[in-house]
């Protein structure tokens, strides 16, 4: 990901000059920054390179508010602690008043990884990778729905959680079922 100069962020300046014309081939709608933001869903996902999750959603501009943090950790609330990430899911809930929260987590974590215990040899990785994903992704979820902002929203049914799970070797995405405990296709 090296530009003309040899350094990585010379790519990044490139995509940022072509933006616009990008985002018209696209259909991209610029938005007026007069208007806010008034998005609807949250998106929680692991601030891996390889997770593209406007890409994944198909959402454009102002339609969902991502919270990208190292491996999609959600912190336990902590009303003495006020971490970006709290305040992030209280701006969310609170302020937007979104409807829904998906918590996204993706193969190949590294935190995910580590924390299961999974060990490599070799370049192959131990363990049962998509499991410990999946474990995860409801163990944010838990943790998320304790939070003073998001329990009471849960039980009036004005807030929904989604768990979900993306395979970044075959771009498939499943989803949790609470009704059939597993997760599904989407």
């Amino acid at each position: 990901m090296s530009g003309p100069d040899g350094l990585p962020v010379d790519s990044l300046v490139e995509g940022t000059r072509t933006y616009r014309a990008r985002a018209a081939a696209l259909r991209v709608p610029l938005t007026d920054p007069a208007d806010g933001q008034r998005p609807k869903a949250m998106l929680i996902a692991c601030s891996d390179a390889r997770l593209l999750p406007s890409l994944i959603t198909g959402s454009g501009p102002g339609e969902v508010l991502e919270l990208r943090t190292h491996g999609g950790l959600v912190p336990r609330f902590d009303p003495e602690q006020h971490t970006g990430e709290a305040l992030t899911i209280e701006y969310a809930v609170a302020t937007l008043r979104i409807t829904d929260i998906v918590v996204l987590g993706h193969s190949l974590c590294e935190v995910v990884d580590v924390s299961a215990g999974h060990t490599r040899q070799g370049e192959a990785l131990t363990g049962d990778f998509t499991a410990a994903g999946h474990r995860h992704v409801l163990k944010q979820m838990d943790v998320l729905s304790d939070y003073p902002c998001v329990a009471p929203r849960l039980a009036d049914g004005s807030l929904r959680l989604h768990g979900w799970y993306h395979d970044l070797g075959t771009g498939s995405t499943v989803s949790f079922r609470p009704h059939l405990n597993s997760f599904r296709p989407l």
